[in-house]
């Protein structure tokens, strides 16, 4: 199958629902851009290494960089998302579903970050895929169950190894720099944490920019008659239309979110925002090598809470958690449940 640009390009314009996938996918994309992408720099404004809008933008850079990068070196995100659910061997029909599935995402995902709540865009992004799957398929059939085990993989990875990672890098660096004097500690770790929290942008880029390109990428097999992406090489210009989207997406930014992740769960130093970032990068790149999907929201907010339980546990506030947490069980069968419904509509009045 030709997957070159101009294909494509050619593409969009006979086919209208290749056309509105790709926009659905390029949405979400920069809808992740402005409401995951803050996780990665929260820890970062929160402790005054950097202000809002400089966080912000460097993000964007290393998002982009990391969507780039890779994706290059390793595709095995983009490839679980890609086979994690079977929309059947009718591709315009598939092609449908996979619209109805990325609309319910963007939907779900806007409201959320209207009031300020922490979403996880992969969670979303798998249930949008999973419930449109059920409804074209008329049951669990349509869902992979050997690809969709690694997403169970993933809540453990992030929540638990998150946590540990956290409290053990946290430990660490307290017991090295117990020694040096506090000034110069705040000096080193300043330019520590900038540090620290682009390696937690390139990694989001890494993690959440495989996801979608996994997706379009399907659309586009889909409108070329493939009803798979088995074999098939994601070409150069794809990953970078994803990234400079999840780049500008980024460049919008989320102060509220940045002050939900960063400032309202655990007052941090600096040292101890530079922990985070460390933590959250080191567990993004071994799920990204290992091909396994995991919310990089989920797995910022535990090295956060890991960080702040090295002290003591009372420095949680265990009520934001509760609120995220709530937030995140809810994300499976709510957007689900809206995929599942929109894909009947749109099956009905498109297929």
């Amino acid at each position: 199958m030709d997957t070159s640009f101009l294909y494509f390009w050619e593409g969009i314009f006979q086919n209208p629902m290749l056309l509105i996938s790709a926009l659905f996918t390029l949405g979400v994309i920069f809808v992740n851009g402005w409401t995951d992408a803050p996780n990665a720099i929260a820890t970062c404004v929160t402790t005054r290494c950097l202000r809002p809008r400089q966080a912000i933008m460097m993000s964007a850079v290393f998002n982009f960089l990391g969507v780039f990068v890779m994706t290059q070196i390793n595709s095995s995100v983009a490839s679980t998302i890609s086979n994690m659910v079977d929309f059947g061997d009718n591709t315009q029909s598939a092609l449908i579903a996979l619209c109805a599935a990325l609309f319910s995402i963007v939907v779900y995902s806007v409201a959320a970050s209207f009031f300020g709540i922490p979403t996880s865009e992969s969670h979303s992004l798998i249930a949008g895929l999973t419930g449109a799957a059920i409804a074209i398929q008329g049951g669990v059939d349509g869902v992979n169950g050997a690809e969709w085990v690694k997403v169970l993989y993933g809540l453990v990875l992030s929540l638990v190894l998150g946590f540990v990672t956290g409290w053990v890098v946290c430990k660490i660096i307290t017991i090295l720099f117990q020694n040096m004097e506090r000034r110069k500690a705040n000096t080193f770790f300043r330019y520590a944490q900038i540090a620290g929290a682009a390696a937690m942008s390139f990694m989001h880029g890494a993690q959440d920019g495989q996801k979608f390109i996994g997706v379009l990428f399907l659309g586009i097999a889909f409108a070329g008659g493939q009803n798979s992406v088995a074999g098939m090489v994601i070409p150069v210009w794809l990953m970078l239309l994803c990234s400079i989207v999840m780049g500008l997406g980024t460049s919008v930014g989320g102060e509220k979110i940045i002050k939900s992740v960063g400032m309202d769960m655990v007052k941090l130093e600096r040292y101890q925002g530079f922990s985070a970032d460390v933590a959250g990068a080191i567990c993004l790149l071994y799920s990204s090598l290992f091909g396994i999907p995991v919310s990089t929201t989920h797995t910022k907010t535990s090295a956060i809470m890991g960080v702040g339980a090295v002290k003591r546990l009372s420095a949680i506030n265990f009520g934001v958690v509760k609120d995220m947490m709530l937030t995140w069980i809810f994300t499976f069968p709510g957007c689900g449940l809206i995929s599942f419904v929109i894909a009947k509509l749109f099956m009905f009045i498109f297929g």
